[in-house]
């Protein structure tokens, strides 16, 4: 269905802007007078003339056409059965997935395949007719943009005021996406304190998110204090950054300050390629290598390193950050324009007091932006810390124990059937509300810096 409307819809909207161009280029070639715009302005409005009526009618249809077909199927399979609103949802997704070939008919009993077969048929007909209703949408907006078209009509001015509203819708969108997601997090996130205090949650020292059966057994009500799962984020975050910060912004450096263009050519697609390793691998990588080697070596100097440690986590999740860092940093340090070099160089500075002096004050905004991009990053790995750095809830700063973080709670609280209405599933909206705000407050720190930085070199 969708492949043959997509081939409409394009066939339509070319066609139009072909005849919206021509209209005003043939008159233009004969000697007649000159357009107010250009002859593509004409075919780009005539072709938004075509295309937004069969949009805005195919999103409508796709939006009405499930009320409409879903009740008539499973009327016609309630006739025969004892359908309740319990099953009704299981019953039309099992009828689809037939239709569609995913589920063997042989699995399937007569009154069921009979609506099979109504579903199909209502499918095809409801293809026909959208088919039809969008071409002749389409063919009336051609019309009606056809005959708006004249040399003096501003085409172009109609066209960049569409291109504005355009962008200002999927501005809008971003915003009320990120408001939607906030307001999500935080009506979840009253309810779970509506069961656990805020200070609780906020200054508890233990977590413990699991919820007994019975009222007599021990730990009923759970423990739900963050601490330890915030320290162990910011523990794992502070060495992956450790490790990523000096080696991803030294190599930014030289790749963009010292390295000759064949080596930099070679190099920089080298080091980005571990931004495309997925994250699963570098768990396998700490899980079965980094993490048996800090235990070996803890155990030749002494030390008691666990076999899922913050070390081995962090130490990976800093090679993975790498290429965030090295290669923002990079474009960054390239873009600052060559008259200030030149002129760090002419007042007699070395090569390395330009760059400490000129090029990174320059371009600290880019560095700043990168290594907040990295922190966020290292924030959010979810996988390598499970692989590596375990599950356990531990209030540490010894970076050879087993640590969890914020974002492996919420993965393994929300895994499987769950009740919203509890306060083990509830508290992973806590999490990340939580998380929210203080990667946000990251957000404003950065800035304050940067604009701070920004205004002495200026």
């Amino acid at each position: 269905m969708f492949p043959q409307l997509a081939i409409v819809f394009f066939i339509l909207v070319l066609a139009s802007w072909l005849l919206g161009r021509r209209r005003i280029r043939v008159p233009q070639l004969a000697g007649g007078p000159r357009p107010r715009s250009r002859a593509v302005y004409h075919g780009f409005y005539n072709a938004l003339w075509c295309a937004l009526p069969m949009l805005s009618v195919a999103l409508a249809w796709l939006a009405v056409e499930p009320w409409i077909i879903r009740p008539a199927v499973l009327h016609a399979l309630g006739s025969g059965n004892d359908l309740t609103g319990a099953n009704e949802a299981f019953r039309f997704v099992e009828i689809k997935n037939l239709a569609r070939g995913i589920l063997p008919s042989e699995s399937a009993d007569e009154p069921v395949l009979q609506a099979v077969e109504y579903y199909k048929q209502l499918s095809r007909q409801s293809s026909i007719a959208l088919t039809v209703v969008l071409i002749a949408s389409g063919l009336a907006g051609l019309a009606m943009g056809y005959k708006r078209i004249h040399h003096a009509f501003p085409a172009r001015e109609k066209v960049e005021f569409f291109v504005r509203v355009f962008l200002v819708t999927c501005s809008s969108i971003a915003i009320l996406t990120t408001i939607s997601i906030i307001l999500a997090l935080a009506m979840e996130t009253l309810r779970f304190f509506q069961h656990v205090p805020l200070t609780d949650f906020l200054f508890g020292l233990r977590w413990n998110p699991q919820i007994a059966i019975r009222a007599d057994q021990v730990g009923s009500s759970g423990t739900f204090g963050a601490v330890p799962l915030f320290a162990g984020t910011l523990l794992i975050a502070l060495i992956a950054m450790l490790v990523a910060v000096p080696i991803g912004l030294f190599s930014a450096i030289y790749l963009a300050e010292y390295a000759r263009p064949a080596v930099r050519h070679v190099a920089k697609p080298l080091l980005e390629i571990l931004a495309g390793i997925p994250t699963v691998v570098y768990g396998f990588f700490a899980a079965l290598t980094v993490a048996p080697l800090i235990v070996e070596f803890g155990g030749l100097l002494g030390l008691e390193a666990s076999s899922e440690s913050a070390l081995a986590a962090g130490l990976v999740m800093g090679i993975m950050i790498i290429p965030f860092i090295s290669s923002l940093s990079d474009d960054v340090i390239t873009a600052v324009p060559y008259s200030l070099r030149d002129a760090s160089l002419a007042l007699g500075a070395t090569k390395s007091e330009t760059i400490k002096k000129v090029l990174l004050p320059a371009a600290l905004p880019g560095i700043a932006g990168a290594l907040l991009l990295a922190v966020s990053r290292a924030i959010g790995e979810t996988m390598i810390v499970v692989m590596a750095a375990g599950l356990a809830a531990n209030l540490t700063a010894n970076p050879l124990e087993s640590v969890t973080t914020v974002t492996t709670q919420i993965v393994t609280i929300l895994v499987g059937d769950q009740e919203f209405d509890s306060p083990k599933t509830l508290a992973a909206f806590a999490l990340g509300l939580t998380l929210f705000c203080i990667t946000l407050a990251l957000n404003f720190l950065a800035l304050h810096i940067v604009r701070k930085y920004r205004e002495q070199y200026d």
